[in-house]
Order: C-alpha cells, then sequence, then structure tokens
C-alpha cells in the first residue's frame, strides 16, 4: 500500500506514518522511485499505535509492548508495565481533583469579595 492509502485508511496523516517511522513504530519499503510501500497489516499497526498513543504511552513504550500486543503474548512484565501505567494514570487523576478543589476555593474567594482563603480547608 502507498503511504496515502494507508493513511486515509488508518485516519492518520501522512506527516504522522513518516513520524511513526522515525521513531521506529512503523517499517515501509521503497520502490524503484523512492515511495514508501507498507504491508496490507499497516494500517492495523498504525490503528494500534494510536490506541497506545491515547492511553498515553511513549514512543520508547510503544515500541518496546508493540510485538507482544500484536502476536498476543501478555508477558507478566507487560503486564506489570502497564498496570504501572494505569496506576500513574490514576495518581495524576488523583493530583488533578485536589487541584481543582484548591480552583473552587480560588474561584470563591474572587466572586466572594468577604471570603477569607487562608482560614478554609482547601481540598
Amino acid at each position: 500500500m502507498r503511504i496515502g492509502d494507508v493513511a486515509a485508511a488508518a485516519g492518520v496523516s501522512v506527516r504522522v506514518l513518516r513520524y511513526y517511522e522515525q521513531q521506529r513504530l512503523l517499517v515501509s519499503t521503497r520502490t524503484p522511485a523512492g515511495h514508501r510501500q507498507y504491508e496490507e497489516s499497516a494500517v492495523d499497526r498504525v490503528r494500534l499505535i494510536q490506541l497506545f498513543y491515547g492511553a498515553g504511552l511513549s514512543s520508547k513504550a510503544i515500541r518496546e509492548v508493540l510485538p507482544s500486543v500484536e502476536a498476543g503474548e501478555a508477558t507478566a512484565e507487560l503486564v506489570e508495565f502497564l498496570m504501572g501505567e494505569r496506576r500513574r494514570v490514576e495518581q495524576r487523576i488523583s493530583d488533578l481533583v485536589t487541584v481543582r478543589g484548591r480552583l473552587d476555593v480560588v474561584i470563591d474567594a474572587a466572586v466572594n469579595p468577604r471570603h477569607d482563603c487562608l482560614s478554609s480547608t482547601a481540598p
């Protein structure tokens, strides 16, 4: 498949495909004219890469887990790594909930001139 065909089928830009190649997440061959050619499976691989990026994984992490996931071989190490990523996201969510509570106090202080934000207990 040509690069434009893969991009259209996967719902990404050509630039994204080039980036994935640069990050060693996707492989193409070249025609004699220098055009990129991809296997038919590239569309599914790009969709999987998009899912991983959407889950907050880095290029390096995706490069490491992609072969196991594509093969359906979830090792104990892979599952532990992914669970660690989930715990990291949960901590970020908790931190953001705390920040949101503090912003609520700041908003209340901004709209209520008699508000004593220093004596309030911010979550």
